[in-house]
């Protein structure tokens, strides 16, 4: 057997997965690290724990092979930006995560610029993009001098550490969260990077989503020369892993947050009311592949908060059975705009809110409202990639930790009026990278081959809906623009 290593870096944890060639089941390693919130909005990593945890699931998982590795596949929690001094490879300033609201009145300052925005990058103007954080890392530390200055996302981040310093690179999925890449022309735009004061020269070099990056070096564990040749960010991963390799099929990830991808080929579409316009991948045949994207910013986030913030459950397995326990939220709405709210609300302003709340309302009837809000915001979304768009959902493929709770796909389902598909292998962030990385290494031959291992595990076909997508409505009507100080 052949395997290829999937290296997940994701917003709360890390993981190192064997991919075998031939679907043998695989085995992994995974390490949490820390999240910082130092002021209200704001959230932060320290790359260099992250690059640890990374390297001891690594070093973990070559331990357990008894074969050599044929290759490295890279997939990451995208728009946290890591700046750091190439001289020395170290951070200068603590990673700003994708979360993060702190550059929202920046965001305000650039609407006269959205239109060119718009047009180059198929993004928003909203904090959770790169290019204002960097911006704002640059304005508020020592950057050394720009022949040293490197900025990049996490996965930028861990082929540097992976090569030794040998390799400063990213791929077009990524580059496309950044606000400071043109998806056209598919290279940096000198145009964005001067608005938004970011040096193109910091920037890494871009190579297609499956190609040779560099290979390992001086990794503790971990042999020298891996290739390492898959790159995409975690959410177009997720599309590649779930086989939606044709123009029309789309995945919904259910992880920290929740993100919608439909595959809409290889002619970038025109700018989409409330969605997102991303590169998928490039599978380095000149023909890049386009999706239209809806981010939700917390759903799993949400469950997390029941288990740390609030002690309402011991771990996050818990959701489920203590959601299903009541028959319904007892007309209880929680909206998580913890970090404001993505598609198709666009609203960095809006915060989390729970309505409802009478005398009989238990902690059964959060939890379960927490989960309707997975349902509610996917609908949310998917209606207005659908309606904008001018395509029709046949059906949605689902992965994620949170896809593991049977009754909340059923609704999904109801909510959508479309069949969801669940495969065997829920993981599939991680496939994407190994099978990005396997391709470039002749591991797999081609998509056709790799699509021949997807295999459903459960369908979920729609129902009645639960009536209640009005009343939800209503309730995010109520967290919107909640911190916005200019309001009275």
């Amino acid at each position: 057997m052949t395997v290829v290593l999937a290296l997940d870096a994701g917003t709360t944890g890390v993981r190192t997965r064997a991919v075998f060639d031939d679907g043998t089941p695989s085995f992994s390693s995974y390490r949490e690290f820390t999240q910082y919130f130092p002021q209200p909005g704001w959230v932060e990593h320290d790359a260099n724990e992250i690059w640890n945890a990374m390297a001891h699931t690594i070093a973990d998982v070559v331990q357990q092979l008894s074969q050599p590795v044929a290759a490295i596949g890279i997939t990451n929690q995208r728009e946290t930006v890591v700046a750091w001094d190439a001289r020395t490879g170290e951070p200068i300033a603590p990673a700003i995560v994708w979360q993060d609201r702190r550059t929202a009145s920046t965001c305000d300052d650039l609407l006269p610029h959205l239109t060119t925005v718009r047009n180059t990058t198929g993004l928003v103007l909203d904090p959770y993009f790169s290019g204002t954080k960097a911006a704002w890392i640059l304005r508020n530390s020592t950057p050394p001098p720009a022949q040293h200055l490197r900025i990049g996302t996490i996965d930028t981040w861990l082929v540097w550490k992976l090569t030794n310093g040998a390799s400063f690179v990213t791929d077009p999925s990524n580059a496309s969260r950044t606000m400071l890449f043109n998806i056209h022309s598919m290279e940096w735009s000198d145009e964005m990077c001067d608005l938004l004061g970011v040096p193109r020269s910091a920037l890494a070099n871009v190579q297609p989503s499956s190609s040779r990056y560099g290979v390992t070096a001086e990794v503790p564990g971990v042999p020298n020369n891996i290739p390492i040749s898959g790159i995409a960010g975690d959410q177009q991963s997720a599309l590649f892993g779930q086989v939606c390799t044709t123009p029309g099929m789309a995945k919904n990830t259910y992880g920290t947050g929740s993100f919608v991808l439909l595959n809409v080929g290889t002619t970038c579409p025109a700018p989409t009311d409330g969605m997102l316009t991303t590169v998928a991948w490039d599978l380095g045949d000149g023909a890049p592949v386009y999706a239209l994207e809806g981010a939700i910013f917390v759903t799993g986030a949400a469950v997390q908060w029941l288990r740390d913030g609030l002690g309402i459950i011991a771990t996050s397995s818990d959701i489920g059975a203590l959601a299903e326990s009541v028959p319904d939220s007892g007309g209880v709405f929680v909206v998580p705009a913890f970090t404001g709210l993505g598609s198709p609300w666009w609203d960095p302003y809006a915060r989390g809110t729970i309505v409802g709340i009478t005398r009989g309302t238990t902690r059964a009837h959060i939890a379960r409202a927490v989960v309707d809000a997975m349902v509610f915001q996917t609908r949310d979304a998917i209606d207005a990639m659908t309606l904008a768009g001018g395509v029709r959902l046949n059906e949605l493929r689902v992965d994620g930790g949170a896809s593991v709770m049977d009754a909340m796909l059923q609704r999904q389902s109801n909510e959508l009026g479309v069949p969801v598909l669940r495969p065997t292998d829920h993981e599939t962030t991680a496939l994407g990278a190994a099978y990005l990385a396997g391709l470039a290494e002749g591991v797999w031959s081609s998509t056709n081959e790799i699509a021949e291992m997807w295999q459903l595990d459960k369908k979920f076909t729609p129902q009645e809906p639960s009536g209640h997508h009005e009343q939800w409505l209503r309730a995010v009507e109520r967290s919107r623009r909640w911190a916005d100080t200019t309001i009275d």
